[in-house]
């Protein structure tokens, strides 16, 4: 075999094998080593993990997930019965690891910013330190990009961006101070590709990525580091409670259970191997999704080619992995 001819073989091999992981794997190539090969999820143990939007979902998940590994948590949201629920049930899963005094219910209106650094004052006043904080709150959008009235942009930025923004600047003078720290972020597949019929929801996961983007330029070689946590199609409540393009008014919708979606318990699961190691951006979507995902960023022109040919109702059915 000549040399030219071994390098071609060796570029089909390369191939063969990443096909054969997008179509078996349900996130990014660096996720799946880390879950595979390097878990880490001990790492979490005396952890203090502040969870917004923990009372349900995504966030409700990762706490059960994290208890399991005896990570000290303080669980906020709205809803103060529904966050003592996940609390029992986190104790339950810990199997002696955590007590009750481990795990601190803080109720909180997210957009309530004015509350903020009292809210911080409590966990630190109750745990003595924060060691990882995971904004999970906000909210999805199902609109035609014309008929969003500008209140609703406002109503998305002022959930899903600003207090997340807020809190975390709070939270990375705290880490200055201690001189270490994680900052997690639950944005979106949305947040690196843009999808029909969310036009807020995608500013407002690309406006994280911006913000959090230049803050880990600029703690470049220090001990605070930061996750952006990527999503794609997810079994949730996520839908029923999306904006649409009123003000006040709710999708109300619900997924159909024959949707190729992730489920949230395996999607927990792989943001905590995301954060327990640390990683930068993450992103978390089923097959034929994550490897959509990967062919937009690497080949965008062909990709909106292909857009073109096959028109807005199949990429509609492709963000909810149809």
């Amino acid at each position: 075999m000549g040399f030219l001819s071994f390098i071609g073989l060796i570029v089909v091999l390369k191939f063969l094998v990443y096909f054969v992981l997008f179509f078996t794997s349900d996130s990014d190539l660096e996720l799946w080593f880390y879950d595979k090969f390097k878990r880490n999820l001990d790492s979490f143990k005396d952890k203090v993990v502040w969870i917004t939007g923990a009372s349900s979902g995504i966030g409700e998940h990762i706490a059960l997930n994290l208890s399991k590994h005896g990570a000290k948590l303080v669980l906020s949201a709205r809803s103060k019965d529904k966050l003592y629920q996940v609390k029992n049930h986190c104790i339950e899963l810990s199997e002696g690891k955590l007590t009750a005094n481990d795990i601190l219910v803080l109720p909180m209106d997210v957009t309530n910013i004015s509350k903020h650094s009292s809210l911080f004052d409590n966990v630190i006043s109750h745990f003595g330190k924060l060691d990882i904080l995971i904004n999970n709150a906000g909210r999805s959008q199902r609109a035609v990009w014309e008929d969003i009235e500008l209140g609703v942009d406002q109503e998305l930025f002022d959930l899903n961006v600003f207090p997340v923004i807020n809190l975390s600047r709070i939270a990375v003078r705290y880490f200055n101070q201690v001189g270490r720290g994680q900052l997690v972020a639950t944005s979106s597949i949305a947040g690196i590709i843009p999808a029909p019929f969310s036009a807020t929801y995608d500013a407002t996961k690309h406006a994280l990525h911006g913000y959090f983007g230049a803050l880990r330029l600029e703690k470049l070689h220090t001990n605070i580091h930061i996750t952006l946590l990527c999503p794609g199609p997810v079994f949730s409540n996520f839908l029923k409670e999306s904006f649409t393009g009123q003000p006040g008014e709710k999708y109300g919708l619900t997924h159909s259970p024959t949707d190729n979606r992730m489920s949230t318990e395996r999607c927990a699961h792989l943001s905590c191997v995301a954060i327990a190691n640390k990683l930068k951006e993450s992103w978390m979507a089923k097959f034929p999704f994550i490897l959509i995902v990967y062919f937009t960023i690497y080949y965008p022109v062909i990709s909106y080619k292909l857009y073109e040919l096959y028109g807005y109702k199949t990429i509609n059915k492709l963000r909810d992995n149809q």
